[in-house]
């Protein structure tokens, strides 16, 4: 179950055109994923490109109820300050992937999150990285 938060391609718009989210969601349904979206005023676009194929969430904080990953792709201004604690609490998966750099890996990451954004290292919580050391 992949949550994804803003669907439009820039903040305080509904617009799709060209926007990250559909080539994202287009690749985790053809993976096999299960997609439930969130975004302040793009739902009824994206119910147009998407129909049932994904979940609709009025909340963005439902969307992420078992979520095993989160990725943003828009960076409205209700998803900058989120309550980390509530998501970790919320998700399945402790794991981001920040889209639009929208905030502080090293917050996520004292959140016990794996961070992963664009151009910057990723960053695991240590003991998430030591659950993974020889796994291999």
């Amino acid at each position: 179950r992949i949550v994804i938060w803003g669907l439009a391609f820039k903040p305080n718009t509904d617009d799709l055109r060209e926007a990250p989210s559909i080539d994202v969601i287009e690749g985790i349904l053809k993976a096999g994923g299960e997609v439930f979206v969130h975004d302040p005023r793009a739902i009824e676009a994206g119910r147009e490109i998407f129909g049932d194929r994904i979940q609709y969430c009025e909340d963005a904080y439902e969307a992420i109820e078992g979520a095993d990953a989160l990725v943003t792709c828009t960076e409205w201004m209700e998803y900058r300050s989120p309550d980390f604690d509530r998501m970790r609490a919320q998700m399945r998966q402790p794991v981001i992937f920040d889209g639009r750099n929208i905030w502080d890996a090293d917050i996520a990451a004292r959140y016990g999150f794996e961070y992963y954004s664009v151009g910057r290292p990723p960053v695991v919580p240590k003991a998430a990285h030591a659950s993974t050391v020889g796994a291999s």
